[in-house]
């Protein structure tokens, strides 16, 4: 496989407009489509767990000019989707990181607005109290990840 690298992360919420609150409101992203699709045709239906009939797919992205890597925000209006978001030790995707460049002044900026920290800031600091990563949860409890480029 020869690829480019990765277009996009999907992953589906309870409350669209909640999480494009967080993920558009606090984090900043923006909105590049909004799209309602039908669901019960093109292949769909063997992709998903329970017959659904539409699914509303937002597209988020950080900076201009940029096209990929998307993340991608679907719910399914008027049902309700199941499951519960994982930890980092178990299989499936655990969680998204975003590298900015002032990790401290973000984690501040967020505790302000109201974030759920997914622990405190004070457990990821080093020795000489500098923060290099830290965890929120977004409003559905997916983990979500800032680092200062280094990963983690």
């Amino acid at each position: 496989m020869d690829a480019t690298g990765i277009s996009h992360i999907a992953i589906c919420v309870r409350d669209l407009d909640k999480s494009l609150a967080f993920y558009r409101d606090i984090l900043g992203m923006r909105i590049t489509s909004d799209v309602v699709q039908d669901t019960t045709t093109g292949g769909l239906p063997h992709v998903y767990k329970h017959s659904r009939k539409t699914r509303r797919q937002v597209r988020l992205m950080y900076g201009e000019g940029v096209t990929s890597p998307t993340l991608t925000m679907t719910s399914h209006p008027g049902e309700e989707p199941d499951g519960d978001p994982i930890k980092l030790d178990q299989i499936g995707i655990s969680h998204l990181s975003f590298s900015v460049p002032d990790v401290k002044a973000l984690a501040e900026e967020l505790v302000s607005k109201g974030v759920q920290l997914a622990g405190p800031l004070e457990s990821r600091m080093d020795a000489q109290g500098n923060l290099g990563n830290f965890y929120v949860y977004d409003p559905d409890g997916i983990l979500i990840q800032f680092d200062s480029g280094g990963g983690g």
